[in-house]
């Protein structure tokens, strides 16, 4: 036995898992590998010189079981002199409210509590009693999901909340976690459902790892240092891929816009990453339902030839390519950006996509050059006040000045390679009986007079410098 705790003392210096002063809430189940984490550091805590305490979640999937495993904790916990925090959470409930998952919502809602009640009683470390053999399932169903962060493996420790989550039993397999409560009589509770098969990671459990083991005694041993060297790998590219992406994307109010030509140009390995940094920022919690199939779709769309093309995925998010931009954001932000502004005579309007108009009336014309399609001129007694400054409509159309006849805005926008994600909410300018009389930044209309003498001038400027 003093070789096991050997081993659990080692890894837990090679990775500096716990340090003086510290305040270590254990989650226990009350199953022998939480129960014997709690009961080694327990034991151990004049040693670490650490505080030690127990929080459990009762889910109330299985009824009277499960909350007899509630009371064992706080029982177990009153007999050894320690601080223990429960809660009951009605699980099925809360699957109703979220529409997720019973995993998925279990997770969530138990590692909420765990968040509060470090928060509130200034614990640091949160342990969890991970072991070896979880590390081998957790790898290997990663790999046969095709997960990009599950084929890693479980961290030794990781941020959280005000802390970290640290792992001390990953050196250990599940023999000598049984081996360990036999021998300090420890007597766990036991949940019936882990030898059931209608979960993955049972059937890897029962079949996969007892042939492994097999082969070699000390499998999780390699597993483990394999999901270390993945990390820190994976650590570094992030790194790498974030400084990159910097150059090459913008941040606005929820929604990023991608440059595909210099994404392009990164190695594939950082291109992967830089999705992965984009999806991570726009989701507050990644959904489930995101698949590798999502992100190889994402891959195909930018390096697609054809300059437009559009991804619906989970929980709203869509992706819309247009030329060498990508956008990427939520259906409820793109669809409605719809704006309808009146603007009189020395008023100024703000727009959505940070630009400004700004409406003067003067009795001189501009000495300058009219500064392109950036600014125009009209008579006063052309058009009818007050202007509107609104989005494109289906079948809009202005009569180009220096043109015959009248152009389509959509035929304009794809002349001038105008974005998708731009389209919706650019600006343009009637006056009230809907005759289109600028598209700002584009076209001016046959209503311009620049060049002509006028004793009053209507001058229109569309900019961000003001």
């Amino acid at each position: 036995m003093k070789q096991i705790e050997r081993k659990i003392a080692a890894f837990i210096r090679k990775h500096e898992l716990l340090q003086k002063g510290d305040q270590v809430l254990v989650a226990v189940s009350g199953g022998p590998d939480s129960l014997a984490l709690l009961h080694f550091l327990q034991k151990n805590k004049l040693l670490y010189e650490i505080e030690v305490a127990a929080i459990h979640v009762d889910h109330m999937l299985r009824g009277e079981a499960s909350y007899q495993d509630l009371l064992f904790v706080q029982q177990f916990c009153q007999n050894h002199e320690m601080e223990c925090h429960t809660a009951r959470i009605n699980i099925k409930e809360k699957m109703i409210t979220d529409q997720k998952g019973m995993q998925e919502t279990a997770r969530k809602y138990r590692y909420t509590y765990f968040q509060k009640v470090m928060a509130k009683h200034a614990y640091n470390k949160l342990a969890m009693g991970h072991h070896g053999d979880d590390q081998i399932e957790t790898i290997l169903m990663g790999l046969t999901r095709g997960s990009g962060s599950g084929r890693n493996g479980i961290p030794v420790s990781r941020k959280f909340s005000p802390g970290k989550i640290v792992r001390p039993f990953l050196c250990l397999t599940k023999k000598e976690i049984e081996n360990y409560c036999r021998n300090y009589q420890l007597q766990p509770r036991r949940d019936a459902s882990n030898d059931t098969q209608d979960y993955t990671r049972n059937r890897f459990r029962h079949h996969v790892l007892p042939f492994l083991k097999k082969e070699n005694g000390r499998v999780h041993e390699h597993f483990q240092r394999f999901s270390e060297e993945m990390i820190e790998d994976e650590t570094y590219l992030y790194a790498l891929a974030a400084k990159k992406m910097e150059q090459l994307h913008v941040k606005n109010k929820g929604e990023i816009s991608l440059d595909i030509t210099k994404f392009l140009q990164m190695p594939l390995s950082l291109q992967r990453r830089g999705i992965h940094l984009i999806l991570n920022y726009l989701y507050n919690d990644i959904p489930g339902a995101l698949m590798k199939s999502h992100l190889d779709a994402i891959q195909d769309l930018l390096e697609s030839k054809h300059p437009s093309g559009q991804l619906d995925l989970p929980a709203g998010l869509r992706v819309q390519r247009s030329y060498q931009s990508c956008l990427f954001s939520f259906k409820d932000v793109i669809d409605n950006t719809a704006y309808y502004i009146e603007i009189n005579e020395n008023e100024q309007i703000f727009l959505p996509n940070g630009y400004t108009i700004r409406f003067e009336k003067q009795t001189t014309s501009p000495s300058h050059p009219i500064l392109q399609s950036h600014m125009i001129q009209l008579c006063p007694e052309d058009v009818t006040l007050p202007l509107i400054v609104r989005t494109r409509q289906a079948g809009d159309r202005i009569a180009i000045k220096g043109l015959n006849g009248t152009k389509k805005i959509k035929d304009i926008f794809i002349d001038e390679k105008i974005p998708l994600s731009e389209r919706k909410n650019w600006p343009v300018v009637t006056d009230q009986s809907g005759e289109i009389i600028w598209l700002p930044g584009l076209k001016k209309s046959i209503f311009d007079t620049y060049g002509t003498q006028l004793p009053v001038y209507y001058v229109l400027q569309y900019s961000k410098d003001f």
